[in-house]
């Protein structure tokens, strides 16, 4: 008797777990849990998704992913940026998947053998704080932090984590270690306050700890919605400057997926257009990397702004050494 139950008790184990997908999430979950309760309504799969702080986001995701390689027990990671989702490709711990979902997706942002797939994009743009910067010059630029006129009136997110830490390296990848070096030494000098992560730098703003910083569409959008006095404006659009980074959310399937099935689905679902068109119209305003999406009038349209030209590849192989440099610079 006692044998039966517990083999009846064993079997139902089994069968809700193989209905299950597990994802390791660094979009913030007031943008993601919405995706994930309606892929639970359409296939009957349910989502354990695990996310992380705002200070760590992404880097803490990463480290647990590496330490569980051996014994993989997510299914799919839902990363809020690029550079991290590559640096698992090239240690070996994603598997090729091409979803139907991405056909029609631009090359430029998915990976040619079906490793990575990327959508729903950020941009990184100046928060400024109307009120303080009223009838004053405006920033302009990313080079503006170093400024003298701006000393100690701008803020950034540290340079270790998230898309502050791609956006970095991308700094030292286009224009080489010295450069970026003497620019965040500069940064430094100036007395720019670095903060917490890119939601800090919105709330300082919006305070007027700081006039101005830079933080991600998403956040500044959220400030906006919010009824704050505050602004955005696009870096480095003139015809001779860098361009602003682009950076997509991305999705990739794990080697070794306890769920492989059910991670495939999820990734499908998170793929269709409905998910950028979704998450266009939240207050996130991400921005579709696809186009004939519906958005609202403050979302980005890629084709009308300069981008900063970035080979990811290149920036994700100088990310961890851009870090070590730049740790030396804000920590010792």
């Amino acid at each position: 008797m006692f044998y039966l139950l517990g083999l009846l008790l064993l079997l139902a184990s089994c069968s809700q777990d193989k209905e299950q997908v597990v994802v390791y999430c660094s979009l913030d979950k007031i943008y993601s849990e919405p995706v994930f309760r309606s892929f639970e309504k359409e296939t009957g799969i349910r989502v354990k998704a695990v996310y992380d702080m705002e200070l760590n986001k992404t880097v803490g995701l990463v480290n647990r992913i590496l330490a569980e390689s051996e014994r993989p027990q997510c299914d799919v990671f839902w990363n809020n940026e690029i550079s991290r989702t590559i640096m698992l490709m090239n240690k070996g711990l994603l598997t090729p998947y091409f979803s139907p979902g991405a056909a029609d997706i631009p090359p430029a942002y998915k990976d040619t053998n079906g490793f990575w797939t990327g959508f729903a994009a950020r941009a990184r743009v100046i928060i400024y704080n109307k009120e303080l910067l009223q009838g004053r010059e405006l920033p302009a630029s990313i080079l503006d932090l170093a400024d003298p006129r701006w000393k100690g009136k701008a803020a950034i997110a540290y340079p270790l984590f998230g898309t502050t830490a791609t956006h970095a390296a991308i700094l030292f990848s286009e224009y080489g270690d010295q450069w970026a070096l003497n620019f965040f030494e500069s940064v430094k000098a100036n007395d720019c306050g670095i903060l917490d992560g890119n939601a800090t730098v919105r709330d300082r703003v919006v305070s007027g700890d700081y006039w101005w910083g830079f933080t991600d569409t998403d956040d500044a959008n959220g400030a906006i919605a919010d009824g704050k006095n505050v602004g955005i404006i696009l870096p480095d659009q003139c015809p001779d400057c860098m361009g602003m980074p682009v950076i997509p959310n991305t999705i990739a399937l794990i080697k070794g997926a306890p769920h492989p099935g059910n991670g495939k689905r999820l990734i499908d679902f998170v793929l269709l257009r409905e998910t950028e068109r979704r998450l266009a119209f939240a207050r996130s305003a991400q921005i579709p990397v696809r186009k004939g999406i519906e958005t609202p009038g403050n979302v980005i349209v890629l084709d009308s702004v300069k981008q900063m030209q970035v080979d990811y590849r290149k920036v994700c192989s100088r990310l961890n050494e851009s870090a070590k440099m730049l740790s030396e610079v804000f920590i010792k």
